[in-house]
């Protein structure tokens, strides 16, 4: 008979639990109280402990110590799936469904890209298709690798403090990508040919200068290689990047770290060499410096310079962009007015 009673407690405590499944935790730790708590009908088996014989007493108080220890058990059940309820509710509450397709105003308008990234991303195409590997390094520079390495001495005018952005006395923001090509020298062996696109930066500021500006150089490092292959490939880019009919000059300059060094003239793509404002009538532009790697920068690099030979040319991605698309001024470049930039769309 008791032990009808207590199986009978039993299923009715689980069906008072089971009534809460989507209720609350103050809910369940109601019907708890109800169930287990002092003035329950479980504890209350316990106060006719001594209505019951001796001999059965130990029996009957296991079995209802087991009694409690079952509903217990079942209580903590039903907590866990309330917790792991309530944590998926909140997760399906805060979920974004980042599949959903973006709904466009009629309004609205899609971005494109800068013109000076239109532009290095056609030059890098046209050397990638030469063989030329992109590598980046370090905007923030050392002098050694800035200069030293690049055979300027101490007294060159680029190392003034007027013309580059010094943090430390031996570290800079790099004035041109050429460092990179420095590193590579002392990292790997020839045959190099690589190009190093990224920001520059030097102390000027005028229509044509920014004190932030784009460089790509590109440096071929290989036995026999001579200044008719500069020559040669500098001719291809020209085309390439412009049109067939462009014609390349080469006038002699100096730059430390190539000897000889050229100037590269491309004839006026507004006028076909004709004569106009952009090349102020003298159907040609000046756009870009190169030449043969000095011998003492290879060796400064670990490279036999009585082995191997190398070129190096560079160019400003802003200048080739405005002479490209007939901008007259660098700053226009910088400024994000959305009616300059919707022409390059």
């Amino acid at each position: 008979m008791l032990n009808d009673k207590i199986r009978e407690l039993i299923e009715k405590s689980k069906l008072k639990i089971d009534s809460v499944e989507n209720g609350t935790a103050n809910d369940l730790q109601k019907i708890k109280s109800e169930v287990l708590g002092k003035n329950s009908e479980i504890n209350g088996l316990m106060k006719n402990m001594r209505d019951i014989p001796a001999e059965e007493r130990p029996a009957f108080g296991q079995m209802v110590n087991e009694a409690r220890k079952a509903v217990e058990e079942y209580f903590a059940q039903a907590e866990a799936k309330m917790k792991q309820k309530a944590l998926r509710d909140k997760i399906e509450k805060e979920k974004v469904d980042i599949t959903l397709p973006y709904q466009f105003s009629c309004n609205a308008e899609r971005g494109h890209l800068h013109p000076v990234t239109l532009v290095e991303n056609e030059i890098i195409d046209i050397f990638k298709g030469l063989g030329f590997e992109v590598l980046a390094g370090p905007e923030i520079e050392t002098d050694y690798y800035c200069f030293e390495a690049l055979n300027i001495p101490k007294n060159h005018p680029a190392r003034d403090m007027q013309d580059t952005f010094y943090i430390t006395d031996n570290i800079l923001l790099r004035t041109h990508t050429s460092p990179n090509q420095v590193r590579t020298m002392e990292k790997k062996k020839p045959p190099i040919k690589m190009l190093c696109p990224g920001k520059v930066f030097r102390s000027d500021d005028d229509a044509s200068h920014s004190p932030m500006f784009h460089q790509i150089e590109g440096l071929v490092v290989d036995k026999n290689v001579t200044l008719c292959d500069l020559m040669g490939t500098l001719e291809a880019f020209a085309q390439a990047l412009f049109d067939e009919k462009t014609k390349t000059r080469f006038r002699p300059s100096f730059f430390p770290f190539t000897e000889p060094s050229v100037e590269v003239d491309l004839t006026c793509s507004n006028c076909g060499g004709k004569g106009c404002k952009l090349c102020k009538g003298t159907g040609w532009i000046e756009v870009l410096g190169a030449g043969m790697v000095n011998p003492k920068v290879l060796e400064t690099c670990g490279i036999d310079s009585q082995k191997y030979s190398g070129y190096a040319f560079g160019m400003g991605l802003e200048r080739i962009a405005m002479i490209k698309y007939g901008i007259p001024n660098i700053k226009l470049f910088f400024e994000n007015d959305v009616r300059f930039l919707k022409q390059f769309r």
